[in-house]
């Protein structure tokens, strides 16, 4: 009998390959995990090294991204790079970043559609005018955002941004006319967080010129954000409120709302919003002295910009120098990271081809022991079909003869009854019914006057969950067990006890037989073959006119 089976080679090549792309994707995976890491880590940093980490990770990929000619991803690390320089403090570094991208932009023959990335930057760059105390070219870098923006969305940013300018400016009439503008436009934002900061920024301004309008505007956009658990506006909202009861002398309810604001900036772990919240609480002091303080630490501090914006290259230098000290320590851990997961990686692929070589074996063998039970079948069929049923019509047409010895037709019957054995002992199993019973009918089958067969927990075994495989590897030992006994023991009891042990079942066979030299193996290699197959064992113990024992686990 051959057997069809497709090389090892060719199994092994075609898991590598398939590997080989799973790797790749697993790289990628793991670089598209990193930028979203480093991007979260430049929005919303929650820890002080989050930001010169993200800063280093842009840095590189924007080179790579050059390197590739890839400008628009590179136009948008410099977009981040911005952000985060600008977050840091670092304005003259956030501001070359935004003029590179701006300057790639332009350069780019698709810039007319670049507006997204072009809006952004220009808004960027107002952010920046205006916390270095240069209003009039913020107002000109907002207005330029605002003649190419195509999104209410970013329309309202850009607005309120500009408005924020004539509010430190104290012109809270031009502020007023923005922000009443966008306040119409609420209906169309169907954004809650737009909402609020519009509404909140209006009753502000409205506060500032007395006008009725204002408290019920703060309150509004109070709740709203309260609906919408928004701490970073809660905190203006509160801000805002405890402003507006201290212009009126109301420090009863101001005090209690610059509380509030000094909570909220512990939710949110911002240093800034803590010290806004302080300050705040500071200026409902009625200590002359607190006031003073205030007033030259104020004082000291616009100096102080003044003094960074007048020696920003100075400042970008030494902020470079520590960067790359910072960078070079962030290096070594990427690096080591990325040793880690390629390691893994190659261990899983190791993994995969192990483990599909072990499946392709079991699927082997299992295919191999199909093949088998399905020859041996066909035999049995054949034997029955052709050569039995032939010898019986020779049988019928001799014993008509009446000249014809009949020691011949004794010994022909004899031939015929080996071939009938044989047929049936090697027949198909039908594992569709209820192979307990068929067992049980099987067993029983081989008792007689001299002969007593006695089971014990047959029926008691889950057969519904044992492999087909299994089932039929069990059928046929214990039926050449019992041939075995009927033929040479010359038993008059037997016994099968079956025991469920774990996933195993363990089957032990016992008769009174004359036993036997166990050596001599008395043909009962093959049922050691059956159950070698399917990962089982078989013991045998006996030794002559002391009975035979079989135990068998599978």
């Amino acid at each position: 009998m051959k057997y069809k089976k497709v090389s090892f080679l060719l199994h092994f090549l075609c898991f590598a390959f398939m590997t080989f792309f799973l790797s790749l994707n697993a790289i990628a995976q793991i670089s598209s995990d990193s930028s979203r890491l480093y991007r979260q880590a430049i929005l919303q940093p929650a820890h002080p090294q989050d930001l010169p980490s993200g800063i280093h990770y842009y840095t590189r990929k924007k080179e790579i991204d050059l390197e590739l000619n890839d400008t628009l991803n590179a136009i948008y690390d410099l977009r981040l790079l911005s952000i985060a320089e600008f977050k840091i403090g670092n304005n003259f570094s956030s501001e070359n970043h935004v003029v590179e991208a701006i300057n790639l932009i332009e350069s780019m023959s698709s810039k007319d559609t670049l507006i997204n990335s072009r809006v952004g930057l220009y808004n960027q760059l107002g952010r920046i005018y205006r916390t270095s105390n240069n209003p009039k070219e913020a107002i000109k870098t907002f207005d330029k955002a605002l003649a190419i923006a195509n999104k209410l969305k970013d329309s309202v940013v850009i607005l309120n941004n500009k408005a924020n300018i004539y509010k430190d400016l104290h012109d809270y009439k031009s502020a007023l006319t923005i922000h009443s503008f966008l306040f119409a436009k609420r209906l169309e934002l169907k954004d809650d967080n737009q909402i609020g900061l519009v509404a909140d920024n209006l009753g502000h301004v409205q506060s500032k010129l007395n006008l009725p309008e204002g408290l019920p505007n703060l309150k509004y956009a109070l709740q709203l954000r309260k609906k919408n658990h928004d701490f970073i506006g809660l905190h203006a909202s509160n801000t805002h409120l405890a402003e507006y009861y201290l212009d009126r002398k109301d420090t009863v309810k101001a005090v209690a709302y610059a509380k509030e604001a000094l909570a909220l900036s512990d939710k949110i772990n911002s240093s800034s919003f803590k010290l806004d919240a302080i300050s705040t609480l500071m200026n409902m002091d009625k200590n002359p002295l607190i006031h003073e303080y205030k007033k030259l630490t104020d004082s000291i501090a616009n100096a102080k910009q003044v003094a960074e914006n007048k020696n920003a290259f100075l400042k970008y230098n030494v902020a470079e120098e520590q960067k790359k000290t910072q960078a070079s320590i962030l290096l070594q851990e990427i690096e080591s990271r990325k040793r880690l997961a390629y390691q893994s990686l190659a261990l899983i692929i190791f993994l995969i081809l192990i483990g599909s070589y072990f499946i392709y074996r079991n699927r082997y063998r299992k295919a191999k022991i199909e093949e088998i039970y399905k020859t041996e079948t066909r035999i049995a069929k054949k034997v029955h079909d052709e050569v039995a049923n032939d010898m019986y019509k020779v049988m019928t047409s001799l014993e008509n003869n009446l000249d014809l010895d009949n020691t011949i037709l004794d010994e022909m019957e004899k031939i015929y009854t080996k071939t009938r054995d044989i047929s049936r002992e090697n027949s198909a199993i039908d594992l569709r019914k209820d192979f307990g019973l068929q067992l049980n009918d099987l067993l029983l089958g081989y008792k007689n006057n001299n002969v007593n067969v006695i089971t014990r927990n047959l029926s008691k075994m889950p057969w519904e969950n044992i492999s087909e495989l299994k089932k039929t590897a069990i059928y046929r030992v214990l039926q050449e067990l019992m041939t075995n006994m009927r033929k040479h023991s010359q038993a008059t009891f037997v016994t099968l006890v079956f025991q469920k042990e774990g996933s195993k079942m363990h089957i032990i066979y016992r008769d009174n037989g004359v036993g036997c030299d166990l050596f001599k193996k008395n043909g009962l290699q093959h049922t050691e073959s059956r159950i070698a197959s399917l990962n089982g064992t078989i013991k045998f113990e006996s030794k002559q006119g002391d009975g035979f024992k079989a135990s068998i686990i599978i």
